[in-house]
């Protein structure tokens, strides 16, 4: 077949000095664990092999040019990294998507280099994708078209993990242990060394979560100096030491959390009540009458999200984010305070497309139904940061589209920090005295004009002004 297509595909296979982004991502999404098998099905030279194996992970690693000798065995885990990218034969393309689905016990993790790179491959259209003149072949993928793929051949519910990266899971429970994962936050437990320190982080978790919880939600340590004490004294203790307002709130927080949880699961497809982590098992027999009634709310929150008044009413509401004419722009630092149903848009857009690695700002239009992920990787060091890249989805057609401006003469900029921000993030009172000191120049005088890196050089100069970190000084004469 090789000689057919005229095409080397070992040459893609490059070297790495570190983990592949897809590696990264599956890691820091707790994906690749030490007690599951890994297979990095068409792993090239082997350098992920390599690096997890230095992490503790059992993996193996199988190519058919470079370790073709390895046995491939059933893994908890399959990595399919930039394998789809360069076979030229679509049928064995799909095959070998197939075999690796087969492979995987747990889950299979697909990654693909997508359409907006185009511009970094060189050569002639052949087939569906290009021939380069090293005589490798690529086909680009867009990012939802990755997704539906992966979905159509395996015939799972398939999660985008980021960008060219999307999970197929072989069990519901385990998809939905990824999601709740994503959207409930994890209870960080207070450090427990005796029983009081013990007593102390029971409490903070009760206050925060609103509940007691089970024996298995506990860290071990905190579960063995507790186990001495009866049922009946941990709630007396936890009953005379929580705040009641604090354990009203936690409450109020997990309810919203679990009404996004089954709103984004409908919205990825939703299991049975079995089929749900314990954890959230526990907040839905706590906080509603039912798994029915839980589920009804969900929908209603769902049902809102295409209610443009509605959505405009909740963006106008928030206590967080800046609100301009045609979306509203909040920080990742303040995306878990907007409102829920602006929660749910946020997230059913990146279980669609996947959210960058990179990204500071998200952008919620309130027309029709679109949400960009902004990068701005000197946000906390400039005091106008200018922006390195864009990534949106359209979440009526699941399009997507990515914008580098790293190469830009004249970049976008931001204004007002603190408007991003959440009123008691401790940056604000820097952030905002500088953009009140900005308005007394009279810098904000032709909005219009300073948008860019050009419009907004030249208002400086003609307020006399410059920039010196956080601080407007009077531009130096002479």
């Amino acid at each position: 077949m090789q000689e057919t297509w005229n095409s080397d595909r070992r040459r893609t296979a490059i070297g790495r000095a570190t983990l592949s982004v897809p590696a990264r991502q599956a890691l820091a999404d707790r994906q690749l664990t030490p007690d599951r098998t890994v297979l990095d099905y068409g792993c090239g030279r082997g350098d992920d092999v390599r690096a997890l194996e230095r992490l503790d992970c059992k993996i193996t690693g199988w190519d058919p040019y470079y370790r073709s000798g390895s046995r491939v065995e059933p893994s908890s885990v399959v990595l399919l990294t930039y394998v789809l990218n360069v076979i030229e034969d679509p049928a064995e393309r799909r095959e070998t998507l197939k075999q690796a689905w087969e492979l995987a016990t747990t889950i299979l993790i697909v990654s693909a280099r997508l359409t907006w790179e185009k511009s970094k491959v060189r050569g002639e259209t052949f087939g569906d994708g290009l021939l380069t003149s090293r005589q490798t072949f690529q086909h680009l993928y867009d990012a939802s078209e990755l997704r539906s793929y992966v979905e159509e051949v395996t015939g799972a519910r398939v999660v985008s993990a980021s960008p060219g990266i999307v999970y197929a899971f072989k069990e519901d429970a385990a998809r939905l242990s990824y999601l709740a994962q994503r959207i409930v936050p994890d209870a960080e437990w207070l450090a427990s060394e005796d029983t009081a320190t013990a007593i102390t982080a029971l409490v903070d978790y009760v206050e925060r979560r609103g509940r007691p919880p089970r024996i298995d939600e506990m860290p071990r340590a905190t579960a063995e100096l507790l186990a001495h004490l009866k049922p009946n004294e941990l709630k007396r203790l936890v009953r005379d030491s929580a705040d009641a307002d604090k354990i009203s709130e936690g409450a109020k927080r997990s309810t919203l959390n679990t009404l996004l949880y089954l709103a984004v699961e409908l919205f990825n497809g939703r299991g049975p009540f079995s089929s749900l982590p314990a954890s959230v098992q526990l907040d839905v027999r706590t906080f509603f009458t039912s798994y029915k009634e839980a589920c009804q709310r969900s929908d209603r929150l769902l049902f809102k999200l295409r209610d443009d008044g509605y959505v405009r009413g909740a963006m106008n509401a928030s206590q967080v984010g800046k609100l301009t004419p045609t979306a509203l722009y909040v920080h990742r630092r303040a995306l878990d305070q907007m409102p829920t149903v602006l929660r749910l848009y946020e997230h059913c857009a990146s279980i669609a497309a996947g959210r960058p690695q990179g990204w500071t700002v998200a952008k919620l239009r309130h027309q029709g139904r679109a949400v960009s992920w902004l990068d701005y990787p000197d946000f906390d060091k400039d005091p106008h940061p200018r922006i390195l890249s864009s990534y949106q989805v359209d979440l009526k057609s699941l399009e997507t589209s990515h914008t580098s401006y790293a190469n830009s003469a004249n970049r976008p900029l931001l204004h007002r920090k603190h408007e991003f921000l959440t009123p008691d993030d401790p940056d604000v009172p820097r952030y905002r005295r500088l953009t009140e000191s900005e308005m007394r120049a009279g810098l904000y005088e032709h909005p219009h004009l300073i948008g860019t890196e050009n419009g907004w050089e030249a208002e400086l100069i003609r307020c006399g002004r410059e920039l010196r970190g956080h601080r407007l000084v009077r531009r130096a004469t002479g």
